[in-house]
């Protein structure tokens, strides 16, 4: 590998520097090299963490207006690069480059967002309280919590730091941000926007490095008042123990295991194509994947076929190809994760339909055919874990009842999807699904303006929308005797 591929990994107190460990980014779709990226450590946290001291009280005390008047400037320069960005996100992550521009967009429009709630705070701090007595009055005030740390996922580059980082700006914070080692390459081009944008010296600091390097030890600076983590819910357990060791805040958006319903009056092809995108869109690889697809009984046979042939026609392909449909897993290690868990549910008893391994035409890269199983047990690995990949259980229903008690029999509880002709019902059953937000008769589009997080074991805390700026404020209020 050529010097020209080494990349500083950390962006600390306004200015680029080496780190002290080397990380491999590879090509999902090739295997092949991208880039030595020097990542930093528990040296490099406590200097990060410094800088944003230093540079919390001066953004703490910027004006909304002056505030959004900066994520304006990195919404711009997204926009700006959203070719190269797109391209990075696809090498890096294997994401086809449809997926891609729907990533870079969703940055864009969330940065946006909060710049606006952001020129608003002026106008609402310092409200007044109505109290029972005369004799006192009172105001109340939100003020920015102050040093957050960041820590993100591979999944989505760029799109989980900006519903964190956005929010966090506008809130008046200064900010540590461990993006994923995997996957450094998007967020490394983003920081650079960032670090174009007018922000003052320290207030956004980036540490590119493993979980036990960097994130541990952000987790458990005392000087850190909040951590905000996207992942597993395994490693969500250390970031929160970590983290109570100094009682800090603590947001987590881990695990999901949701469902999609297709109800007996559903237009089969419309739940089909749902079926797929809640599956197999980045080749399942969210948190929010359908993975489980319950269908009532008298559309069973019909629809099984359909997504079947639908399934077998994906094309599984590099992210550059014109006609990809599916692109590769994120690295070996997920692939051969996925493959565990299809090989167990075979081991159980499970049914394979189709899919179950490395599509024919591709020699090399981390690809798993689209992958459709039925009789799978209950009590089974595949029906109850996340598997993070492109493999879709589907089991039917005998009654509405069943099938509601069937998506909530998990521990996990982010998203649900109901496919219905008749949108009274389809409201009713949506209204008794025990998930942070779910669809109807619709694809997984994710708006700013709406939250993001669930129930059970999903999340604690929510993201986007209002929510998620009141995630990095805080709340005081001032009572004065008359």
């Amino acid at each position: 590998m050529s010097q020209a591929n080494l990349l500083n990994g950390l962006y600390i107190d306004g200015q680029w520097r080496a780190g002290s460990e080397l990380l491999p980014v590879i090509n999902p779709s090739t295997e092949e090299p991208l880039a030595l990226v020097a990542g930093g450590d528990r040296h490099s946290v406590e200097q990060a963490v410094t800088a944003a001291q230093a540079g919390l009280a001066h953004w703490a005390a910027a004006s909304g207006a002056e505030r959004g008047a900066v994520l304006r400037r990195i919404a711009a320069g997204v926009a700006e690069h959203r070719e190269r960005l797109m391209h990075l996100q696809s090498s890096n992550n294997g994401k086809p480059q449809f997926e891609a521009a729907i990533d870079v967009d969703d940055v864009i429009a969330t940065f946006e967002y909060y710049a606006g709630l952001a020129e608003g705070l002026d106008a609402a701090q310092d409200r007044d309280v109505p109290l029972p007595s005369d004799d006192f009055s009172a105001r109340v005030r939100r003020e920015p919590c102050g040093v957050v740390g960041l820590i993100v996922p591979w999944n989505f580059p760029m799109v989980t730091t900006a519903w964190k980082l956005a929010p966090a700006l506008a809130a008046g914070c200064s900010v540590v941000l461990k993006p994923s080692e995997v996957t450094p390459l998007p967020e490394l081009e983003l920081a650079a926007i960032i670090a174009q944008s007018g922000l003052p010296k320290g207030v956004f600091n980036l540490v590119c490095g493993t979980g036990l390097a960097v994130g541990a030890p952000l987790a458990a600076d005392p000087r850190v008042a909040k951590i905000s983590f996207t992942g597993s819910n395994a490693v969500g357990v250390q970031v929160m123990q970590r983290a109570a060791e100094t009682v800090k805040g603590v947001s987590l958006e881990l695990g999901g295991k949701s469902s999609l319903l297709v109800l007996a009056d559903a237009d089969l092809e419309l739940a089909v194509e749902l079926a797929c995108g809640g599956g197999f869109f980045n080749a399942g690889q969210m948190c929010s994947a359908t993975s489980r697809v319950l269908v009532a009984d008298e559309l069973a046979d019909e629809f099984l076929l359909r997504l079947k042939a639908r399934a077998e026609a994906i094309r599984v392909a590099d992210p550059f190809d014109p006609d990809v449909e599916m692109g590769a897993l994120v690295n070996q290690a997920q692939y051969q994760r996925v493959l565990g868990h299809i090989e167990r549910g075979l081991s159980v008893g499970a049914k394979l339909v189709c899919g179950g391994g490395r599509p024919a035409d591709r020699e090399r890269g981390f690809f798993v055919r689209p992958t459709l199983f039925t009789e799978v047990p209950l009590d089974s690995a595949l029906w109850r874990e996340e598997i993070f990949g492109p493999v879709l259980c589907v089991r039917s229903f005998a009654s509405e009842a069943e099938a509601i008690a069937l998506a909530n029999d998990s521990e996990f509880g982010l998203v649900a999807s109901v496919v219905s002709a008749d949108l009274d019902n389809a409201e009713r059953v949506a209204n008794a699904l025990q998930a942070g937000l779910v669809w109807i008769n619709a694809p997984q589009v994710i708006f700013p303006q709406t939250a993001w997080g669930g129930y059970k074991q999903s999340s604690i805390g929510r993201e986007l929308g209002p929510w998620g700026l009141q995630a990095f404020q805080e709340i005081k209020h001032v009572v004065r005797a008359r």
